[in-house]
């Protein structure tokens, strides 16, 4: 189950660089490059011609040509050109609402009419040059419910991740989960505790000590359609925790924002925005370096649970204490997508 009414981040820049990119968005096939000029163009990933996927084709003047027979169609979906042929008739391809912002390219899988990118997901460290940003995409097979729960109970943290991140400190911690309309937080506060590896490397990089006691915290923050922005950190104990100031701490935002591929599969995109030490280019590829170990670590979690899912799927899975931050995230979810099929069902 997915909401379609909303904005999806569908790819990095990088990838459309001068060729176009399939790929599946809440069951939707699509493909994306840039147009003449300079916008980003995302139709129905399906030539009218033959039913070729067009993203295995190529970019000829800002429009796409498809890799089988030629058939050439513009930003709006609108057959152009074809060899030796009239192409009034051609039908038009779908094309889907897409904006560039925020380093990321989003898409509205749904009613093209709804998509006002007002309603994208703001960043408020995207633009700002106090801050410095690194991350990466994982293609991974699982329901992406699956990874909502994951980042809303980090108690996993000290049995994934023991080796970076991890420590007995979280499972001793009650989180503390609050509903905000549409917006599900859980937070969770360690005092007078040893950093762990991650984070005292990122002590280092704030020019801090790392073997001293720290208070740490985990704030995690659940948005529809499935983003959820975890603010992390340590301060050196004493010095006010979550509001020390920035000389007595090393805090980020780590980024998640997960796009469902099929019920069972995603495109993750990870990342970790942080205000410190911003210019230090060596040290953003070195936190996005060992966040990515981190994550791989989520997705063999995540896949072997997924398995287990679709092998006993009569079974029932048990919501504890420690769930409540992803069962909230899934009543929203079902809320909002029940009363979208409801608006959808009576339009019709």
């Amino acid at each position: 189950m997915f909401l379609k009414n909303a904005w999806y981040v569908a790819c990095t820049p990088d990838e459309i660089d001068g060729k176009p990119l399939g790929r599946q968005i809440c069951g939707e096939r699509m493909v994306f490059w840039r147009a003449d000029d300079g916008s980003v163009a995302a139709l129905e990933d399906f030539c009218p011609h033959r039913g070729a996927p067009l993203s295995l084709g190529s970019v000829r003047e800002g429009h796409l040509v498809c890799g089988y027979h030629g058939l050439t169609v513009g930003a709006s979906g609108k057959c152009v050109s074809m060899p030796c042929q009239r192409v009034g008739g051609i039908p038009s391809v779908r094309s889907y609402p897409a904006v560039e912002r925020y380093g990321f390219i989003w898409v509205w899988p749904g009613d093209a009419a709804e998509a006002d990118p007002a309603k994208i997901h703001h960043l408020e460290w995207a633009d700002n040059p106090a801050w410095a940003y690194g991350g990466g995409l994982y293609h991974i097979q699982c329901d992406y419910r699956l990874m909502v729960d994951n980042l809303m109970d980090l108690t996993h943290e000290t049995y994934v991740h023991a080796s970076s991140i991890g420590q007995p400190e979280i499972e001793e911690a009650p989180p503390k989960t609050t509903v905000n309309a549409d917006v599900v937080t859980t937070s969770r506060f360690m005092h007078n505790i040893m950093p762990p590896p991650f984070w005292a490397a990122a002590l280092r990089g704030n020019g801090l000590a790392d073997n001293v006691p720290c208070d740490r915290w985990q704030i995690c923050h659940f948005s529809p359609p499935s983003h959820v922005m975890i603010e992390v950190g340590v301060a050196h104990a004493g010095k006010g925790g979550y509001d020390a100031d920035a000389r007595d701490k090393a805090s980020s935002i780590v980024v998640d924002f997960i796009t469902p591929e099929t019920e069972t599969s995603i495109w993750y995109f990870w990342g970790m925005a942080r205000s410190f030490a911003v210019h230090d280019q060596a040290l953003t590829e070195t936190i996005r370096t060992g966040q990515g170990k981190i994550f791989s670590e989520d997705l063999d979690m995540l896949e072997s649970q997924q398995r287990n899912l679709l092998t006993w799927p009569e079974r029932r899975i048990l919501s504890l204490n420690i769930d409540a931050g992803g069962v909230q995230s899934r009543r929203v979810l079902d809320r909002l997508i029940a009363a979208e099929r409801n608006a959808t069902a009576t339009a019709a």
